[in-house]
């Protein structure tokens, strides 16, 4: 058994001399993932190589698949992703997935980046300062939800929990949302796709539709991030993503 013509080639392209294991070990398994992932899937839409493969990044780490990711990584920065992307995709899921679940992505983005020889560290992505993060986080907050879902933020927070809104402008988008390296509109695909395949985040994965919609991401390229990350979250998560969409983008 093997992949179908067009699901090798896609293959072949992604991770040339590649030869993986489960295909002697599982060639029934990998016959229809591959067939589903690299062909199937990739016939919806119009989604380029470079943009599926960084959120379908995002999701791998959201599910803890270091040893996936490992290997899309890989595929990624052979479709043209730069470094300072990769970084910046490891960098992003911080503040909606927290450091306890990015650490080991850190290590292994960096062992992938230094087996191809690139030095580390990279060159700063930062356009903040301890003194101007604040202001620059808000602005930048402003700018992808909007001053309405702001100001409902702030007055649904009870008075002992407002310093979560001040976070919320400092360091989510103060500290990670004013970096350079990735756009505002990739920065909220890939926000979309860590609270996708993570679960559990229903009224975030409906505010970040919201949030893309206000930046541009329109529902046809929604549909698509999600559907191109079916293969590796599975149907559950995709089909509470896609009902957020048709809650928030209506059809």
């Amino acid at each position: 058994m093997a992949p179908n013509e067009r699901a090798q080639r896609v293959h072949d392209e992604l991770f040339p001399g590649h030869v993986s294991t489960l295909a002697v070990t599982d060639p029934d398994l990998i016959e229809v993932f591959d067939n589903f992932a690299f062909d199937e899937v990739l016939r919806h839409g119009t989604l380029d190589t470079k943009t599926r493969l960084m959120v379908q990044l995002a999701a791998l780490i959201a599910c803890q698949a270091a040893a996936e990711f490992r290997v899309m990584l890989g595929a990624a920065l052979t479709a043209g992703m730069s470094p300072v992307e990769a970084k910046e995709i490891v960098y992003q899921a911080v503040p909606y997935l927290g450091m306890g679940k990015v650490f080991d992505f850190l290590h292994v983005t960096n062992d992938v980046l230094t087996e191809r020889g690139v030095a580390l560290p990279l060159p700063s992505q930062s356009t903040t300062t301890p003194e101007t993060r604040a202001d620059k986080g808000l602005a930048i907050q402003k700018e992808i939800v909007g001053n309405e879902v702001i100001d409902r933020i702030a007055h649904a927070m009870p008075p002992d929990q407002h310093h979560i809104v001040t976070y919320l402008a400092d360091n989510c988008f103060g500290d990670f949302y004013t970096r350079a390296g990735l756009t505002p509109q990739m920065r909220e695909l890939l926000t979309l796709s860590f609270l996708v395949a993570h679960g559990g985040c229903d009224a975030q994965v409906r505010g970040h539709v919201a949030a893309n919609l206000h930046v541009g991401n329109d529902r046809a390229k929604l549909i698509e991030i999600v559907t191109q990350l079916l293969p590796f979250i599975g149907y559950p998560r995709t089909l509470n993503g896609l009902q957020a969409i048709n809650d928030i983008a209506k059809p």
